[in-house]
């Protein structure tokens, strides 16, 4: 019934947040294990993998029934009860499993995770900071005006055309505006090929009217908070 073989990602607890993590690694062809209590859950995740099993307690032998052990990396999905999260998490690191990754929800869940091997994230006050710090650099980071109409500004990129290259992008097309500059991990270059691939963060500096760069601007912010 569980599974032996190796495979690549196990995760425990499908709330919210890890719902939404086995849902995205499926969908991009990630091999998972995953766990949970809730019958109707499981059954929905099924829909993207077969590797999901209705778990009625997190004790060690269970998890090693289930096969969590052969998993490169484990994410402990498990916030609310954190008496299981932390014990989960500490049998699974006890089993050997090279990489375990634990939510937390407060500050003290967080150390005592830290502190039995962990490495532990805060998926909402992660998401906040992340959001706060588009919302502050998605608008225009400079821009020089060279008349009443025409400018070139600079943007940061975002995920709504990060892996395209500059020929998929197509921005000379889609919004009238050309490429001069391109940063990316502070590397800058002024050399844009049609193959030079576009990442969420590099900063762009484009020429052409005011309306085309708001438009571009407005395109690359739309579904922000999706």
């Amino acid at each position: 019934m569980f599974h032996k073989s190796a495979i690549q990602f196990g995760i425990i607890g499908l709330g919210r947040f890890g719902f939404a993590l086995a849902s995205t690694l499926a969908k991009a062809g990630k091999e998972i294990l995953v766990l949970d209590s809730n019958e109707s859950k499981i059954r929905q995740i099924r829909n993207l993998t077969e590797n999901a099993f209705v778990v009625k307690e997190l004790s060690k032998e269970t998890l090693e029934e289930a096969g969590i052990q052969n998993c490169g990396t484990v994410i402990v999905c498990i916030g609310e009860k954190i008496d299981a999260s932390i014990l989960t998490t500490l049998n699974v690191i006890c089993m050997g499993v090279p990489r375990v990754i634990a939510k937390a929800i407060s500050p003290e869940h967080g150390l005592v995770l830290e502190k039995i091997g962990a490495e532990v994230i805060y998926p909402e006050y992660d998401m906040a900071v992340r959001l706060a710090n588009r919302l502050i650099s998605l608008r225009e980071m400079d821009y020089i005006a060279l008349n009443n109409n025409i400018t070139i500004s600079e943007l940061r990129l975002t995920n709504k055309i990060a892996g395209q290259t500059i020929q998929q992008a197509n921005l000379r097309k889609r919004f009238n505006l050309n490429v001069i500059a391109l940063e990316h991990s502070g590397n800058t270059t002024t050399v844009i090929t049609p193959e030079l691939t576009l990442y969420e963060n590099d900063i762009i500096v484009v020429v052409g009217k005011k309306d085309d760069i708001k438009k571009f601007e407005t395109f690359l912010t739309s579904g922000i908070f999706s």
